[in-house]
């Protein structure tokens, strides 16, 4: 399996580096993981609607440029399905017995995704009913594939 996270944003901070850099390594013996970041757009801290929108949409651009069109796409999205580590695992498995070897999980910027992003996705998931800092959720994310893979071979994994 083929999976990208395509994220909004450069991560600057060491510690979430040096955890993302440990799961992006113990997935390496159970798929090709690709991390993707794309820039953020820089806008001052208070936006109207229609600025909002306009940040979103640029990078909405930037995402999409970077998803192939056989992809399969979660997006990451407080509106998206919450499951849990067992239903995210038969969710991927499912993926791959049906020939869907190219997953793209999206997690978007600090105003979160534009509609265009939202409707390239296949499936929409969320994590909680709160929101987390984008940057974290990448390590999150990270964590949880791979708990999903250790949990569809059988492996031990610490509940």
């Amino acid at each position: 399996m083929n999976i990208t996270i395509v994220t909004v944003g450069k991560l600057k901070e060491k510690y979430l580096k040096m955890g993302i850099d440990e799961y992006a390594k113990r997935l390496g013996a159970y798929a090709k993981i690709d991390l993707v970041e794309v820039p953020d757009e820089k806008a001052p801290e208070s936006l109207s609607e229609a600025d909002m929108e306009i940040v979103k949409k640029k990078e909405a651009d930037r995402i999409l440029a970077k998803i192939s069109p056989d992809a399969y796409v979660i997006a990451l999205a407080i509106e998206g399905k919450m499951k849990t580590s067992e239903e995210l695992a038969e969710g991927m498995e499912s993926l791959m017995t049906y020939g869907r070897s190219k997953v793209v999980f999206v997690i978007g910027g600090s105003l979160g995704l534009h509609k265009d992003a939202l409707k390239r996705a296949d499936e929409l998931l969320s994590f909680s009913k709160m929101t987390l800092p984008h940057q974290l959720m990448k390590l999150v994310l990270l964590e949880q594939i791979y708990r999903g893979f250790r949990i569809m071979r059988g492996e031990p994994y610490h509940k």
